[in-house]
Formats: structure tokens, C-alpha cells, sequence
């Protein structure tokens, strides 16, 4: 695509944002309102929790990774009390752990929890814990940017009032544009709270009152056109690819994948790499988190690595842990069109050159065959 193509776009109409929104709601399985916000996806977490929380509130904030603890921050700087659930990075959350804070503190009126952790690699049971957050009358906040078309997302289902996605993972598109379902719940609580941002671009209320009640007839700002029209590609590109539930098995096959290579990569004898979520029912399906051998720190090993497969390939989607966990954990980030086996396997031998020159045995050949198997052969 030349440049004056990008440049010169008819103006997006509103009748068209608007569509794009419902083809998001079905994304989410959810018949609530959906605000499609102009920018990364820690916008609308943001504009949620400073919306939903106020002075004088109690919130539960389930962390089981670094976003949690981003989230408890924003929490705390609109008034709430935060009571944070930690849970080891290597485990996702356990309903009975959510269902005991909220019994011990029965004053709390909103959860933030976060669906798949990129970052760590595990995923949480949102169902399970929705229930609980439903059954408790608290309003249940998901962030769900990693976890959107990489695995089951029953938005109205499983009780979410504020559901967050963003493009640039499973999806498979731009950073830059974001979405939240807002329910008939989570509006009442916005706009009853005196602190909630307003004409602000972090104010839900300003979309719900200027676009949504106002009939969706006129954008309230000059959208951003190319990320709206590289979501709209994206949602194009997960139905003409055999729809969500063909998207979830590429994911889910990914990540199995990539766990049954790891662990075939170094002889069980060795000190060499292992999943950092042991459980595979707690694995997310977007990213598998690899610890690493106590000899080796993660960053070396992915450099390493990263110039192994300077081969005029495309990127390997590779990265070391951060913050942390940098020196001890390495990410695969399998998502989106790298939710591949040539992907997968590409990872595997990159890995298997890096450990080879630390001098750590590595057998490629066990690793791919393993990674391989996991495969359907329409995958």
C-alpha cells in the first residue's frame, strides 16, 4: 500500500465507528454498550478504575502480575481503599481465594482482575471468579487485552461490567485504538461518582453523553482512522479465518506447543528450561513464559537467541521477563500471526543455538518433533 493511500482516506463516518463497535460487541459476547477509545489499551483500564473507584470506596484487586499492580495504583489514587489478592506469578487466582477476601471484607464494591498476563504467562478462571463477584454484588472490572480472540471471552456470561480489550495481541492489529463494554451497572456507578473524570479523555462519561445517548449520529472527536480501519481488518481477518473459535485452537495449539518444545528442548537430567507456569491449565494461550537455568541469566539468552535468527526472517517474537524477572524468565509471545508453528518452531531453534553456545546440551530435533505433535494438520 503506497502512502497516499494511507493519507488520502475519505473521512470514517460515524455510521461506520458505530459498526465497527457492534462487530467489537460480538467479539465480547456482550449486548452492552461498547466505547471504542482512541488509544493504547491502558487508557480505557485507566478511565474504568478512576471511574468506578471513589473516595471512601473498597476495592479488591486480584494481582497476578505486573498490571495488577498497576491497577492497585490507580485504585488508590482515586480514594479507594484496595485490599490487593497476591498470587505467585507462576499460579493464576483460585475462586475460593476471591470468595474468602470478599467475606472478609464484605464493604468491597468493585474487582479489578486481570484475564491472561502476558507478561507472566498464566491465565485466570474468570468464569469461576465471576460468579463469586456476582453473587457478592461487586462490580467485576477484566482486562482482557491479551486474552481477546485467544480464548473463550463470555463477557456478559460471566458477569463483567467493564471488559477491556486491545488489538495488538491475539487480534493481530494496531496498539493504538482500544475498546470497553460498559454494563447498565457500571454506568449507574460512573456517573453517581462525583470524582469520575470529566471532559477528559479518560472520561467514559463524556463518550456515553456525547456519542452513545446522543444516538451515535456524530463522533464527539476526529477518530483515529487507520487504527479504526486496521481493527475493522482485524475482526475481517479472524472471520475469514474460520471465525473466534478457529482463532482460540491456532492459540491454544501455540501454547501447548511451545510448552512441549521447552521442556524436550533440555534432557530432564539438566538444569535447563522449564515452564514458568507449571500447571498447563493455568498457562495463558497468547504467551509461554520460560524460566530459566540458574547459570544463565534470560536477557543474555535472548540476545543470544535473537541473533541466532538474523536470517532475513521475520522478528523472532521472543523477549526477556521484565522488571524482576528479567535475568531469570524469557516470554514467547505467540499471538496473533506468530500463533504458527513456523513460529513456534523457529523459537525452538533460536533457543536451541542460544543454550548451545552457553554450553548447555540442547536437542533440537526432541524439541521440534514434541512442538510438532501438538499440531492438527489443518493447523
Amino acid at each position: 500500500m503506497t502512502s497516499s493511500v494511507l493519507l488520502d482516506l475519505e473521512p470514517l463516518t460515524a455510521e461506520r465507528f458505530a459498526a465497527i463497535e457492534r462487530r467489537v460487541a460480538s467479539l465480547l459476547h456482550t449486548t452492552a454498550d461498547v466505547v471504542i477509545t482512541q488509544g493504547e489499551a491502558l487508557l480505557p483500564l485507566e478511565a474504568c478504575l478512576r471511574g468506578a473507584a471513589r473516595p471512601g470506596s473498597t476495592a479488591l484487586n486480584v494481582v497476578t502480575g505486573p498490571y495488577g499492580q498497576t491497577f492497585g495504583g490507580w485504585l488508590r489514587d482515586s480514594g479507594a481503599t484496595v485490599v490487593d489478592l497476591e498470587v505467585p506469578y507462576h499460579t493464576a487466582a483460585a475462586p475460593e481465594q476471591v470468595e474468602r477476601a470478599l467475606a472478609e471484607h464484605p464493604e468491597i464494591e468493585l474487582v479489578s482482575l486481570v484475564h491472561a498476563e502476558a507478561a507472566t504467562g498464566n491465565t485466570n478462571p474468570v468464569a469461576e471468579i465471576g460468579a463469586v463477584v456476582r453473587s457478592h454484588g461487586a462490580l467485576l472490572m477484566l482486562d482482557a487485552v491479551a486474552s481477546v480472540a485467544a480464548e473463550p471471552l463470555l463477557t456478559d456470561e460471566w458477569g463483567v461490567d467493564l471488559c477491556v480489550i486491545g488489538g495488538q495481541k491475539a487480534m493481530g492489529g494496531p496498539a493504538g485504538v482500544s475498546a470497553v463494554s460498559v454494563s447498565d451497572r457500571a454506568w449507574d456507578r460512573i456517573a453517581a461518582n462525583p470524582h469520575a473524570p470529566r471532559r477528559s479523555y479518560l472520561s467514559l462519561l463524556d463518550w456515553k453523553e456525547r456519542w452513545i445517548d446522543a444516538g451515535r449520529t456524530a463522533l464527539p472527536h476526529a477518530p483515529a482512522q487507520l487504527e479504526m480501519l486496521a481493527l475493522e481488518a482485524c475482526i475481517d481477518r479472524i472471520e475469514e479465518s474460520g471465525g473466534l473459535e478457529a482463532s482460540f485452537a491456532r492459540h491454544l495449539a501455540a501454547a501447548a506447543a511451545t510448552r512441549a518444545g521447552v521442556t524436550a528442548l533440555t534432557p530432564p537430567a539438566e538444569a535447563g528450561l522449564r515452564p514458568y507456569v507449571p500447571a498447563d491449565r493455568d498457562a495463558a494461550p497468547v504467551a509461554t513464559t520460560v524460566r530459566v537455568p540458574e547459570s544463565l541469566d534470560a536477557r543474555e539468552l535472548v540476545s543470544s537467541a535473537l541473533a541466532a535468527a538474523q536470517d532475513g526472517s521475520p522478528a523472532l517474537p521472543l523477549a526477556a521477563g521484565g522488571g524482576a524477572l528479567a535475568g531469570e524468565m524469557l516470554r514467547v509471545n505467540h499471538y496473533g500471526p506468530d500463533a504458527s508453528p513456523g513460529s513456534v518452531l523457529r523459537v525452538l531453534a533460536a533457543l536451541a543455538a542460544a543454550l548451545r553456545s552457553a554450553g548447555v546440551p540442547a536437542d533440537l530435533d526432541a524439541a521440534s518433533a514434541a512442538a510438532e505433535s501438538i499440531w492438527s494438520p489443518d493447523q
